[in-house]
């Protein structure tokens, strides 16, 4: 076998298919994370404060609940030899996924204020089984990449041809909901309720529809699932949740890219939920254009600079081989084209910077699942067995940061300018515009800022360091 066949492993059809299982999530994650805080308060007219209760509990829940099943999923089951380590678990979390977002728009008919726990208890119990699905999806979607894919030309060969794809599923969340709800005071209350559920059907049948897709490439390759039991039958102790975990926070570089990671992902939630409130409620009318496509183009204009920028991320990072650098880069480019947003009424404007910050958003996504294989491929090194789950699912712990960032810095400036819950855009204060602006454009900068300075200063896997672990996976058996 030639080296350019032990490099790369499986066909690029096959890296799309399992592409198609990123275009599932990415559009169905998009669509709840862009839309649930919106129609609670915006909608519904649920008090804001119970809005981040419930957020806030749904993400402690979401703490302990990505890990946990990252732990749980990462050892040998009765079907692992015939099925694999990760496609049960793929489609046993997939496809409930699809069909548990529409009952999140379906909260009983109530009063948002004498009935505010009723609600408050309807959406904290369908967002936690909404993302109880996600997280046995997600965690072993990314548990896959680096199991799948082990050099790191193929891994980047991989990420080009999926993270392409998956924009075509984020293009898919921002674009389809807002074409089909209607925005407060665009028809009467009940009519704007019922528009949510419909968004919420054909929401769930199209990402079933890219499930199946993704179903070739879910498949495991038999000899790599068998050399894992194989090394698990040599050393079937675990460690217990808790010392994985410890150990998991000792490993530096997986803490660093935590910070990072948790950072972006505050910075993303804060300005997808921005959006909606932004043209309902910060810019003027542009004529011959309704509230919904302004806010289907400016979703388009970030989407389109991340389609036109990923070729350029995927060559850079292969001639510069330097990953912690392609990712840097990107990061910091994501905080300068933010803060534009602080100050920018213009709705033409805003289009164009948000297509400006889609390109460094491309470099971000082609990087995100490359350094996360670094650092678990130097946990291999370290402890001598393959926890691609476990470190999916702490991943996952840390990002559900930015979900209670986002939720309450909404809250603290929604109440300090005034946002009046479920208020018609004519009764609004102006006050409340500029803090519109303070989460759309302010905020989600300070946070990339944050995580690209720790990244910077304290992430230490250099290529050469990379390249050393390779070596060295190959010298224990586990690359």
């Amino acid at each position: 076998m030639g080296e350019n066949e032990l490099e790369v492993r499986h066909s690029k059809l096959n890296m799309a298919s399992y592409g198609s299982g990123s275009l599932a999530r990415e559009f169905i994650n998009m669509a709840f994370t862009a839309t649930v805080f919106f129609y609670y308060e915006a909608v519904v007219g649920l008090e804001v404060w119970v809005i981040f209760l419930g957020t806030f509990l749904f993400a402690l829940y979401n703490m302990v609940n990505d890990p946990l099943i990252g732990y749980l999923t990462n050892r040998p089951f009765k079907f692992t030899q015939k099925s694999g380590r990760r496609f049960p678990w793929l489609l046993m979390g997939g496809i409930p996924l699809c069909a548990s977002y529409i009952i999140v728009f379906m909260p009983p008919v109530t009063d948002p204020v004498s009935g505010a726990w009723i609600l408050f208890a309807w959406m904290l119990f369908t967002m936690a089984l909404f993302d109880t699905f996600h997280s046995l999806f997600f965690v072993n979607f990314m548990a896959l990449f680096p199991e799948k894919y082990r050099s790191n030309k193929e891994r980047r060969i991989a990420s080009g041809i999926y993270i392409p794809i998956g924009v075509i599923g984020v293009a898919l969340g921002a674009l389809v909901p807002p074409l089909i709800f209607k925005y407060p005071g665009e028809a009467a209350p009940d009519v704007v309720l019922q528009s949510f559920i419909t968004q919420g059907v054909i929401v769930a049948l199209i990402c079933l529809l890219a499930m199946l897709l993704a179903i070739p490439g879910f498949r495991e390759d038999k000899e790599l699932v068998g050399k894992y039991l194989e090394t698990y039958a040599k050393n079937p102790e675990r460690d217990s949740f808790f010392k994985s975990l410890v150990i998991a926070l000792k490993q530096k570089s997986f803490l660093v890219y935590m910070v990072i990671y948790t950072m972006y992902q505050s910075q993303i939630v804060t300005m997808q939920n921005s959006i909606n409130y932004e043209v309902s409620f910060v810019l003027d009318p542009v004529p011959g254009i309704t509230v919904n496509l302004m806010a289907t183009l400016i979703f388009a204009a970030f989407l389109v600079g991340v389609i036109v920028a990923t070729p350029f991320w995927v060559k850079y990072s292969n001639k510069t081989n330097n990953n912690k650098k392609v990712m840097l880069t990107s990061a910091v480019g994501l905080g300068i084209t933010t803060l534009p947003l602080l100050f920018l009424t213009n709705y033409w404007g805003v289009v164009a910077v948000m297509f400006i910050w889609g390109l460094f958003l491309g470099g971000f996504w082609v990087m995100i699942f490359p350094v996360m294989s670094d650092v678990i491929d130097e946990s291999v090194v370290i402890t001598g067995k393959r926890e691609e789950g476990v470190y999916s699912g702490f991943s996952q712990f840390f990002a559900r940061i930015g979900i209670v960032a986002q939720t309450l810095t909404f809250a603290i400036v929604h109440t300090l300018t005034g946002f009046i819950e479920g208020g018609d855009p004519s009764i609004q204060p102006a006050s409340a515009a500029v803090g519109i602006q303070i989460h759309l454009g302010l905020i989600p900068a300070i946070f990339i800022f944050i995580g690209a300075l720790v990244f910077w200063k304290l992430y230490k896997l250099t290529p050469e360091k990379i390249e050393a672990t390779q070596v060295k996976l190959g010298e224990l058996g586990l690359k």
